[in-house]
């Protein structure tokens, strides 16, 4: 049985990873800072493993026998560039191996525009003087995908979801995309944390996408 590694287990994305891959049958190490929230998310999932543990101090032995390291690791603002700086962790940790690395990446490095005027989602996101507090996580984010797009010897994959993150069950109805930010019929570009789970989930059961980011949206 497949066993996966996820960080920032108890977050918002991290806690609907590890119900999706309990429920997918999969064995499951929920790493996480907060060890009262790691104990409450075991109660809930009686069957994983958990390991209150920075994700800057993790070591190749704790990862040692999972075969899918899920990097659901979530920060403040001015905190951000720490998305960067996991990434090249891990990155370093894996060269070379079988170890499959996910990356759950933010919607401002999608695209958007038409023809001579195809730009970064961040792009918009930086002109809008409402998003000053909190716009360095799409920055850093784009600036994680830019560093993985540069890393050839790491099997790693990244998930992007549309504008609107947030917390609720999967959709009936996910749409899929590479590059693009998506939009849904009614003109919604929003990602539940379930449905973001379900993608990942889905991905490592059934391996599509290889040094490459994609996307999902709630249709």
């Amino acid at each position: 049985m497949m066993k996966i590694f996820i960080i920032g287990a108890t977050g918002m994305t991290g806690s609907s990873l590890v119900k999706e891959a309990v429920k997918a049958g999969y064995k499951v190490i929920a790493n996480a800072r907060n060890n009262a929230n790691l104990l409450a998310l075991k109660e809930e999932f009686p069957t994983i493993e958990i390991l209150n543990k920075d994700a800057f101090e993790l070591t190749l032995e704790d990862i040692a026998d999972s075969e899918v390291i899920i990097d659901a690791f979530a920060t403040a603002p001015e905190q951000a560039f720490l998305h960067v700086d996991l990434a090249a962790k891990l990155v370093a940790m894996l060269r070379n191996s079988s170890v499959r690395i996910g990356f759950i990446l933010g919607a401002g490095s999608l695209l958007v525009g038409k023809e001579n005027n195809v730009h970064h989602a961040y792009d918009d996101i930086v002109k809008d003087q409402s998003t000053v507090s909190w716009r360095a996580i799409p920055e850093n984010q784009l600036y994680e995908l830019d560093f993985l797009k540069n890393v050839k010897n790491v099997d790693w994959f990244g998930v992007s979801p549309g504008l609107n993150f947030i917390s609720g069950e999967k959709s009936d109805n996910i749409i899929y995309g590479i590059d693009h930010l998506l939009f849904n019929n009614n003109g919604i570009s929003e990602t539940t944390s379930g449905t973001m789970a379900s993608a990942v989930i889905s991905e490592i059961s059934d391996k599509k996408h290889s040094m490459e980011r994609f996307t999902v949206i709630n249709g």
